[in-house]
């Protein structure tokens, strides 16, 4: 019988022991990934974890592959619905702590297992938390390619967790708790949203899976959310817009990051459609989110396309003092940037240059951060 592990049992581990493994399980359901599941797994390996590998039907080199890297691969016949494959994955773990990690993502963690260990300690001694995990996209803002970060619930206990949602599934108490969660350590590289036709073809197919369950669950603002970025995705700004805004019209919680999300997606499609005057209605919520950098940053733009220049650049000005955010560069470099092409277009050359110049300090910065 499987159990978490106890604090005296961590606090009496051997710290010179290298061949030690922290007590964690990785669970990856996988179809037809032979384009990214070898750096998946060869990313992994520098940990001794164990990895679970459930296949739904691949008809490539997929398993060939993972058998290189792992002896626990099983297959599970697809029922279209994510939920329940990634819960009989979880259920050939040996461990009860679950690393869940998608076949076209790769562990970025440049920390050692017993580093890992001294962050993680806490954590083990609170199975009733879910960890979050960064997961790193690669996108285009402002015309420049950059990254979004999503923080999103990926490690867990399986005694307390387990997987609900046949698409977008999340990770929920097993009893009636409220969930609760705690910053992880993981970090994750979604190399499969860097790839257009891939892309194209997940949102397709969540599209379908997504109408499926609204018509059986007509209230939950996540399905909608999931549903107008799947649209997004498809550049089909009509219906991401609507999508949005029916989802925003039932009970939402601002503090969740996907609602942070939904309001400024919502808020992009209104750019895109030209719906200029009627995205100016957003100074209704400016309190609410007026801490989140990406909101912030999509106000300046607001402003910018309403020819309110002056509070434009008091909108960039704010985002890059903003400590929270998602998409990388949205609080420094792509404010500046913006800042100096207002200039530029008011033929002020000189404020111009000098906000350029601080948008390329800025992201020189942040690479040399990396």
């Amino acid at each position: 019988m499987d159990r978490k592990i106890e604090p005296y049992e961590l606090n009496n581990l051997n710290n010179k022991n290298t061949n030690f493994s922290l007590p964690i399980s990785v669970c990856i359901i996988t179809k037809n990934e032979e384009k990214y599941i070898e750096t998946c797994l060869n990313k992994l390996k520098k940990y001794n974890w164990e990895i679970i590998v459930t296949d739904t039907g691949s008809t490539d080199r997929t398993v060939d592959i993972c058998k290189k890297y792992t002896n626990k691969i099983f297959h599970f016949d697809w029922i279209n619905d994510f939920a329940a494959a990634r819960n009989f994955c979880i259920s050939k773990a040996s461990n009860n702590w679950i690393l869940s990690v998608d076949s076209d993502e790769y562990l970025i963690n440049e920390q050692s297992e017993q580093e890992l260990l001294k962050i993680l300690t806490p954590c083990f001694s609170h199975p009733e938390s879910a960890g979050m995990v960064d997961i790193l996209n690669p996108q285009t803002s402002s015309g420049q390619l950059t990254t979004s970060n999503d923080p999103v619930a990926r490690f867990f206990h399986k005694q307390y967790y387990s997987y609900v949602g046949k698409v977008h599934e999340q990770p929920m108490p097993v009893t009636e708790q409220k969930p609760s969660y705690f910053k992880s350590p993981f970090r994750l590289y979604h190399e499969g949203y860097a790839n257009p036709e891939i892309l194209h073809k997940k949102a397709t197919r969540n599209i379908s899976l997504l109408k499926n369950e609204l018509e059986k669950i007509t209230n939950d603002p996540y399905l909608y959310f999931q549903l107008g970025q799947s649209y997004l995705s498809l550049n089909d700004y009509e219906n991401a817009y609507l999508i949005f805004q029916k989802g925003l019209e039932l009970d939402v919680d601002p503090n969740l990051q996907y609602v942070k999300t939904m309001v400024t997606s919502y808020g992009y499609t209104m750019l895109h459609l030209k719906k200029y005057n009627e995205a100016l209605s957003f100074d209704s919520i400016y309190d609410t989110f007026s801490n989140y950098a990406d909101f912030v940053f999509l106000m300046g733009l607001i402003y910018m396309n309403n020819a309110f220049f002056d509070e434009a650049i008091h909108q960039f000005l704010h985002a890059t003092k903003c400590n929270e955010y998602s998409v990388e560069g949205i609080n420094s470099y792509l404010a500046y940037h913006n800042i100096g092409v207002i200039y530029e277009c008011a033929g002020m050359v000189d404020e111009a240059k000098k906000y350029y110049d601080m948008s390329k300090l800025a992201k020189d910065n942040d690479n040399y951060d990396k």
